[in-house]
């Protein structure tokens, strides 16, 4: 008879188990939605998180509340939500750096594992930008002069997207020698560049933009396969003779790493559908981003070629950080 009894109870358990799941995607959300954005206010990962976020926010009928935790490369932010209950209302809005920072951070204070991919949301690729005094036209003619003396260029810190990818291209690819010169931020590199205190600069698109299209930068290419509508007269890199070189940065958003399947579906369609809003694709276009728009199995089939692309770049440069 007790055996029975436990039987039955442990039925009844796996039972109202199996219920749980479906249930809480059915009410979700029953309140707001905390949306952690793993760097500072202003940046990219910020920009894009709150102009997805009000309107994912309207579509759920809740308000989405953005919280900046920005450091370390964006493992503070991270690390919170790989930590936080997996039940759909702690998000983190993050960049390519959490796909880095699986092989170049060796203290990130949480596993890649404990995070899930909800939706990715927007990309655009690494540019090299000058001083318009820069006697190279192109990046054809930026290579070529370096072959003769090797040249400093900015970027954001160290360890992070735009650095290892200029890395992986100038001492892999381009066989020309380069001093890095790491800045606080993506603004920084930027100003020492107009100021011509550096030779070059390499961030990611939007950071630039602004300084291309006015002229104080020239662009020299693109990291990416296609020209972007933001500075249509700045070639790839494949066209000046480098092909399949690509480096850049994407926004995503992520969940604990128990989150349901029911509820990161439905953040999923209703992130993709925020998407399809006519006011933010032309907000992401103009400053220099692509949608992307992938179902839950293709963003997690995506994150784990970024997270082996990025591997590969920071093995080959040996870059690491603390």
């Amino acid at each position: 008879m007790p055996d029975t009894m436990t039987a039955h109870r442990l039925m009844l358990a796996v039972l109202l188990l199996a219920g749980t799941a479906p249930a809480a995607a059915q009410t979700y959300p029953s309140q707001n939605i905390n949306v952690v954005v793993a760097f500072a206010a202003g940046g990219i990962a910020d920009v894009v998180g709150r102009l997805v976020g009000q309107k994912v926010g309207e579509r759920l009928g809740r308000t989405v509340v953005i919280e900046n935790r920005g450091g370390a490369g964006g493992n503070l932010g991270a690390r919170a939500v790989a930590q936080a209950t997996p039940d759909g209302y702690t998000l983190l809005a993050t960049t390519s750096a959490v796909a880095v920072n699986d092989s170049a951070s060796r203290n990130k204070g949480y596993a890649t594992e404990d995070l899930r991919p909800v939706a990715f949301v927007a990309i655009s690729p690494d540019v090299i930008a000058v001083h318009p005094s820069n006697p190279a036209k192109d990046l054809k003619e930026f290579i070529a002069n370096a072959k003769e003396k090797s040249f400093t260029y900015g970027s954001a810190g160290v360890g992070t997207g735009p650095h290892i990818g200029a890395e992986y291209f100038f001492s892999e690819v381009a066989k020309v020698k380069s001093l890095h010169v790491p800045f606080t931020g993506g603004m920084p590199a930027v100003q020492a560049t107009v100021g011509n205190h550096v030779e070059a600069v390499v961030l990611t698109l939007p950071t630039v933009t602004p300084q291309i299209t006015q002229g104080t930068l020239r662009g020299l290419g693109l990291a990416s396969a296609t020209r972007n509508t933001a500075v249509p007269n700045v070639p790839t890199y494949g066209e000046m003779g480098y092909p399949n070189v690509y480096s850049g940065s994407w926004v995503a958003f992520f969940a604990p790493a128990k989150t349901p399947d029911a509820i990161v579906g439905k953040l999923n369609a209703t992130i993709n559908d925020a998407m399809a809003d006519p006011e933010v694709l032309q907000k992401l276009k103009v400053i220099g981003f692509d949608p992307i728009v992938k179902g839950p199995a293709a963003t997690v089939d995506y994150f784990k070629n970024e997270i082996a692309n990025w591997g590969k770049m920071v093995r080959a440069v040996g870059i690491t950080v603390d």
